[in-house]
């Protein structure tokens, strides 16, 4: 079978005698140096996907997609609003609500807390608490449309209920920021409610800050004119489009109102998690890079070992540049199969690193991710085919460039010194 010469060649340096097992061996070390590498990257990248992907969900499922609000705070006649809205084509639904600070009393426990009042029927268009719900005896589970008006019912996050010591039907006292004149003095508002519901989204944001109340108790609470609300909540077909859309409301509504969309409310977020997943790509991709100059000092040491070799082969008409060829796909070779391996296993191990890591739980009777300390207790894992082509060009690049130098110095040898004393 014909094969061209330098490849030829190549193919048969990576093939040890008996005399050079121990460069055999550093050609191993450095196959399995950037196949760890790359799999520990792979690996890596997936699970930091999978944490952003699992917050971002349950963050954006108790946020507005987009928020509506007026040009000056308040919202008037929302009803007239949410008509204009609903035959948008990217708007699947619309929910008023009115929100302020409050602090809530309970026994001789008094916690601050964002208060939200909603219309339980509108609310479920737009957001996943009504899905939330975690307290009550199975059958009595409390609900959202257990807000009626007037009734001056509470549902309560579940962090927020475990500080105040609270459980369905308990009564609350809760302190509005509005002051009522009285003959004594100017006191702050005060209201009785009951508490029959609590949910937990699974995020200390809102299981610990967060309680819900229907919107007319909260627009008596807060002294708000009737028909007035704090904001609109839009939820969208597709909250990646959420900017596009956004752009798309403000034009239409123009200046009588102010669109803001998810991107905005969490844009900080979201820049740190890029951020940490850029750093963390970066040093882990050092680890890559040190183990694909590994293949220098392999490389090195087969052009020592093969000097005589290199010299008869340039006799015999090689030239300068085939020499080069030559320990550039040896080098090739080892940075492909190291990287190969490496996307195997990281591939591999991020489809099952839930699976590996529950396997391993049992095992020892350990967990690393205890449900009473984080609240993600299972380990996800999102594999993105980019990132692993992206590793793997990175990584074939980076054992491309560690090849220039050592083979370099083969292309440089001279016969004439090399064959003097043989």
């Amino acid at each position: 079978m014909f094969k061209p010469l330098i490849f030829y060649i190549g193919l048969r340096y990576t093939r040890a005698k008996r005399r050079t097992q121990f460069i055999s061996f550093v050609t191993l070390a450095s196959v399995l140096g950037i196949a760890l590498s790359v799999t520990a990257l792979i690996t890596v990248l997936s699970v930091m996907n999978g944490f952003v992907k699992e917050i971002s969900q349950r963050m954006l499922s108790m946020t507005a997609h987009a928020t509506i609000t007026g040009r000056y705070g308040q919202l008037d006649n929302w009803q007239a609003l949410e008509q204009r809205i609903k035959d948008h084509p990217h708007i699947q639904g619309a929910a008023p609500f009115v929100s302020g600070q409050i602090m809530i009393n309970a026994d001789r426990r008094v916690s601050g807390t964002m208060l939200s009042g909603i219309l339980p029927e509108y609310e479920n268009k737009v957001s996943e608490v009504g899905n939330k719900m975690a307290a009550g005896e199975p059958g009595n589970l409390g609900k959202l449309s257990d807000l009626v008006a007037g009734a001056y019912n509470i549902v309560l996050g579940a962090e927020l209920a475990q500080y105040l010591g609270v459980s369905l039907g308990d009564k609350i006292t809760v302190i509005s920021p509005q002051v009522n004149s009285t003959p004594a003095g100017i006191v702050p508002r005060m209201r009785r409610f009951t508490v029959v519901g609590v949910f937990k989204v699974g995020m200390y944001e809102y299981d610990r800050n967060m309680a819900f109340i229907h919107l007319d108790d909260a627009a008596k609470l807060f002294r708000m004119e009737d028909n007035t609300v704090s904001a609109l909540r839009v939820k969208m077909d597709d909250l990646l489009n959420a900017p596009m859309v956004q752009q798309a409301l403000a034009d239409e509504l123009m200046d009588d109102y102010q669109v803001s969309d998810w991107t905005m409310a969490h844009e900080n977020f979201f820049q740190a998690i890029k951020m940490e997943k850029r750093v963390m790509s970066i040093i882990l991709l050092l680890m890559v890079a040190v183990a694909a100059f590994n293949i220098v000092s392999t490389l090195i040491m087969v052009v020592t070992d093969k000097r005589t070799d290199i010299a008869i082969l340039k006799t015999q008409g090689l030239t300068s540049a085939s020499v080069m060829g030559i320990f550039m796909v040896l080098g090739t070779i080892i940075g492909v199969i190291g990287t190969v391996v490496g996307v195997i296993g990281g591939v591999l191990l991020s489809l099952n690193a839930a699976d590996i890591v529950k396997a391993i739980e049992e095992t020892f009777h350990i967990k690393f991710l205890d449900a009473k300390v984080y609240y993600i207790s299972d380990l996800p894992s999102e594999l993105i085919w980019t990132d692993v082509y992206g590793i793997a060009a990175m990584a074939f690049l980076l054992s491309l460039l560690a090849t220039i130098y050592p083979a370099w110095q083969a292309s440089r040898i001279n016969p004439a010194e090399v064959l003097r004393y043989e």
